[in-house]
């Protein structure tokens, strides 16, 4: 697979940071802090999802559980390079990307439990996650369906005059879908202000990308006259270096790009799917040892001296508290109402005094 970026792409940054990513300006930047707190949030992540499948195999979560065990360093070095006007929509695997733009354990948690304290009220579930005031419209089940609707934030926010960015997630199988196609076309044709980011782990569902799509992925986006670029995602530091290009050429210049994070889920597609029978347990081991993005910046923090084992500790067992504490909040929680039923599903029902329309909103 080529690493190299079109002709029609600023020169590409994987190839200038991959070997010492410190070096990109906007890592160049960070302080002490600012590396912790990168690390704490990719640890966050990962004990989160763990606990949370220990949750599902407890039968306290019902429906779907696609964990991001693997994938961290994806989510947090997009978005932390979040501004003000940028935003953030995703796929049905949205756990990694709540908690990286700062959403809680506690109503993360609880909205995997049904719960009416949940950031979806109990109602969404898995891979329904919304956070508005930080810019965060989810989590969706339909696979690609939210490609088309990242594309009419970026819309929005060129309308509005606004210098931000959006960053539409997708997996490696979603981008054969017609609707991705259509958003490339406008977001090019409109010259809009998005970054499609495909996080490819490589299977889809359970189909290796040799089986199931022809060419490389981001390449396709030379046929809407697109920027594209590729890194590796198990490195935080990369990831932050590439998207940052991208991420200002979008704000300041409102120009669309395609980029593929190569990254990896150890779990299956869902915790309901099997692991490993498609793919050998040998190749999941040899990633997890040689590139898992927490041991990758752990690796880094340490030999900098930032971080001695004794903080890298004390940072794991606060996230994995954290977590524990946020299943005893869910399980503490009261389930919606039969009243909640018809709250949050027409304007007109939850403003009574503003409404406009006649007739019935609900029927028995």
């Amino acid at each position: 697979m080529s690493n190299q970026p079109s002709a029609n792409t600023p020169a590409g940054t994987a190839a200038k940071t991959a070997s010492d990513p410190h070096l990109a300006p906007v890592n160049l930047k960070l302080t002490k802090e600012e590396r912790i707190a990168l690390f704490r949030t990719m640890m966050q992540i990962r004990r989160f999802e763990e606990r949370s499948l220990r949750a599902y195999q407890a039968k306290k979560i019902g429906g779907f559980l696609h964990l991001y065990i693997g994938q961290e360093s994806v989510a947090v070095g997009c978005c932390s390079l979040m501004g003000k006007h940028d935003h953030v929509i995703t796929a049905y695997r949205d756990h990694g990307h709540a908690i990286a733009v700062g959403m809680g354990m506690n109503e993360l948690m609880a909205e995997l439990y049904g719960k009416a304290t949940g950031c979806s009220k109990g109602k969404g579930g898995s891979m329904h996650f919304f956070a508005p005031d930080r810019n965060f419209w989810g989590g969706h089940g339909i696979v690609g369906g939210q490609i088309p609707l990242g594309t009419g934030l970026a819309y929005a926010l060129k309308y509005k005059g606004l210098k931000g960015a959006v960053m539409a997630f997708m997996g490696d199988g979603a981008v054969n879908q017609g609707a991705v196609h259509e958003a490339y076309n406008l977001a090019a044709l409109w010259s809009l202000p998005v970054i499609f980011v495909i996080e490819n782990n490589g299977y889809s569902m359970g189909t290796s990308q040799e089986r199931s799509s022809a060419g490389d992925l981001p390449t396709r986006a030379a046929g809407y006259d697109m920027a594209w670029d590729q890194c590796d995602g198990s490195n935080v530091y990369v990831v932050r270096a590439m998207m940052d290009k991208y991420l200002t050429r979008a704000r300041e210049e409102s120009k669309p790009a395609v980029v593929e994070i190569d990254t990896y889920r150890y779990r299956g597609h869902s915790v309901a799917d099997p692991d490993n029978t498609y793919r050998l347990k040998a190749e999941v081991e040899e990633y997890r040892r040689t590139k898992d993005p927490i041991q990758v910046v752990q690796n880094m923090l340490m030999t900098d001296g930032v971080l001695t084992p004794a903080d890298i500790e004390k940072i794991d067992q606060a996230a994995r508290k954290e977590a524990d504490d946020a299943a005893k909040f869910a399980e503490a929680s009261p389930y919606p109402t039969v009243e909640d039923l018809q709250q949050d599903v027409y304007w007109e029902a939850d403003h009574p005094d503003q409404r406009q329309s006649q007739g019935r909103l609900f029927f028995d």
